[in-house]
């Protein structure tokens, strides 16, 4: 999904089959996530109630971010540098689960408001430097023009059920294509909202997204992405 020196990148192992949607929305870690298992989905879930049964919940966005780990691959990748692009800007509702019911939530951010390479976040992913302003403006713009096609699919977007047992049922769409996901996630209910927190790993060519490549594929960015989320609803 991100660029490396300049690579680009980019929220299972399985191999999916596609479904065509409306156009919306690494070091390596020492132990991997839980794979989440993609598959084929109907139109995705219908969104948004809350905390308070039936109250509506607005995503905080000031309180949410999704994070995507992209590392470097091939040959040559020794010259390349991993990635971080996170997106805080997450427009959405949620309802939490209620007397039997699933909870659901709705949301979307834009490709373009990604930033890429936060010093912070790289040191959270392990990564001990940060590159060069020039290099990471290199980086988000072969990101959005040349892997993402930021223009024609500017938005993630994502439906998902949530119940108090088993993972969470997500439909997440990028770049024009449609996959579901079962993601083992956190919930927890508070006073004033709800919020839920996990990690999945994710592959671009599932999307229907070529990773970005030099050199005939010698420096490349791998297929594979650590998405790590953290998403918080309050009335």
């Amino acid at each position: 999904m991100a660029a490396c020196a300049p690579i680009a990148s980019a929220p299972p192992q399985a191999q999916p089959a596609a479904r065509a949607a409306a156009p919306a929305v690494a070091k390596p870690p020492a132990s991997r996530p839980s794979q989440a298992q993609p598959a084929a989905t109907p139109a995705p879930a219908s969104a948004p109630g809350s905390q308070a049964e039936g109250a509506p919940l607005k995503i905080d966005s000031g309180a949410s971010r999704i994070v995507a780990v992209v590392r470097r691959g091939g040959l040559f990748a020794r010259l390349g540098h991993d990635h971080v692009v996170a997106s805080r800007h997450i427009e959405g509702q949620a309802s939490a689960p209620a007397q039997g019911k699933p909870g659901s939530t709705r949301f979307r951010f834009r490709l373009d408001q990604m930033t890429v390479d936060e010093s912070a976040l790289r040191a959270e992913a392990g990564m001990e430097s940060t590159p060069a302003a020039d290099a990471i403006a290199g980086t988000r713009n072969n990101m959005l023009t040349k892997v993402l096609d930021a223009d024609k699919y500017p938005y993630v977007e994502v439906a998902a059920v949530t119940t108090p047992q088993g993972p969470l049922q997500a439909d997440i769409t990028l770049h024009g294509v449609t996959r579901r996901y079962a993601i083992p996630a956190v919930l927890t209910a508070r006073p004033d909202g709800i919020s839920a927190s996990g990690t999945l790993m994710l592959k671009q060519s599932d999307f229907g997204i070529k990773p970005f490549a030099v050199m005939g594929g010698a420096l490349a960015v791998q297929d594979e992405l650590e998405l790590r989320f953290a998403i918080s609803a309050k009335r």
